[in-house]
């Protein structure tokens, strides 16, 4: 007596999509056939060798008005077996119908949702002016780098015409729905000291950990402001203001050696209101008070701050909050607090939004006994489909001619 919608995507949720060696072979059958079955054209772009991007195609009646893009991604984070309920890739659902799996919630839930709502709006025998494409993508859990960010500079992608994007989101544990129209810009930074080197049993003077120290006290000090200020302020939430975090510490050979290099790397996340270049001289500045031989090098530096509109004098936007008002869904309107592939969308300049239709569920993308209720998925296919009827059906723009 289970619903269909609910079958497919617990059978989604058993294909093992896992790093460090996602099964991409098997989702990409998957989803391909069940595109075929809904009549959807089929297209397969390999962007690097073993990552292909999957894109399912419903033509518009007007293809050259630019298109509706949803996008999800196939590869999920690892797992922790031994504190999971149920085992992680057999999709169990308990008597309450939550639906434990890994990527319950990020994000083969979304994944199954476009595509049922589709099914649903194929059934009822609509079509509509803008075609719909769904890219189904690898590698976002690892950065996106043999994924999204190389696809959207092939021609393929081009070709899409895409107008308007929709990526995930959260979870949202109150009756609110979260919708992100911008991301934190990601910057990972290793910052090494050199210093005199000598035995351990001696104050010698100018060490790499005197250094490193100052550093870190700089770094840590920004950060404490940062988390005060997201704790004062209720109006803020955790995509408003700068997070840090120091994650490597690295130097040393010998317990009675003082080393003559240290290196400390940090995982910054920057929102969109900072001035991102007047960030990086701050960060200049606290490696040079440190002292000298104190250098920093980055290896993730994302300079891309574009976020989309959310006027109502917007058409996408109008649409979108048009069928939540319609439905009478609340929206808290968010930048994401890590980073998806909707950075990578927006950076060819066009609008994105973020969103898992998710209420009343609590937040566990990467976390243990991920779930999710099969009747929070169900409503999710009636508010896609919602959604695409008036996303598709946007009058043509002036650009459009």
């Amino acid at each position: 007596s289970e619903n269909p919608s609910v079958t497919l995507f617990r059978e989604y949720l058993r294909i093992d999509t896992v790093h460090p060696k996602p099964d991409y072979d098997a989702a990409v059958q998957f989803l391909e056939r069940v595109g075929t079955e809904l009549g959807l054209a089929c297209q397969k772009v390999e962007v690097c060798q073993g990552r292909v991007v999957l894109i399912l195609t419903w033509q518009g009646t007007n293809p050259r008005l630019r298109s509706i893009l949803l996008n999800s991604h196939t590869d999920v984070v690892p797992v922790f077996e031994e504190h999971w309920t149920y085992p992680p890739f057999e999709a169990v659902k308990d008597s309450q119908g939550n639906i434990y799996a890994r990527g319950a919630q990020d994000m083969k839930c979304v994944s199954i949702q476009y595509l049922e709502a589709i099914r649903r709006l194929k059934t009822e025998g609509k079509s509509f002016a803008r075609t719909i494409h769904l890219t189904f993508v690898p590698d976002e859990e690892v950065g996106g780098h043999k994924g999204m960010e190389m696809f959207v500079q092939r021609p393929e992608f081009k070709a899409l015409n895409v107008g308007f994007a929709m990526d995930e989101g959260l979870a949202s544990p109150s009756d609110t729905f979260s919708v992100f129209y911008g991301e934190r810009s990601p910057w990972w930074i290793k910052v090494k000291c050199t210093g005199s080197p000598g035995h351990g049993s001696r104050f010698i003077s100018n060490t790499a950990a005197e250094k490193m120290h100052k550093v870190i006290n700089s770094f840590l000090a920004f950060r404490e402001s940062e988390k005060q200020r997201l704790k004062s302020d209720s109006s803020l939430t955790l995509g408003d203001v700068t997070s840090l975090n120091m994650t490597m510490l690295e130097g040393g050979v010998s317990f009675n050696v003082v080393p003559s290099e240290m290196a400390a790397s940090f995982d910054i996340r920057i929102p969109p209101t900072v001035d991102l270049k007047a960030f990086e001289k701050q960060v200049a500045t606290w490696c040079r008070d440190a002292g000298e031989g104190v250098t920093c090098e980055f290896h993730q530096k994302c300079m891309d701050q574009h976020i989309t509109s959310t006027e109502e004098s917007d058409p996408w936007w109008k649409a979108f909050s048009g069928v939540c008002r319609d439905m009478k869904l609340q929206l808290k309107l968010e930048i994401f607090p890590a980073a998806t592939d909707s950075r990578y969308i927006r950076a060819v300049r066009h609008p994105a939004i973020g969103f898992s239709p998710m209420n009343r569920t609590p937040v566990l993308l990467h976390d243990h006994n991920e779930f999710l209720n099969e009747q929070i998925f169900l409503r999710g296919i009636e508010i896609y489909a919602r959604l695409l009827t008036a996303l598709a059906s946007v009058p043509p723009l002036p650009a459009e001619g």
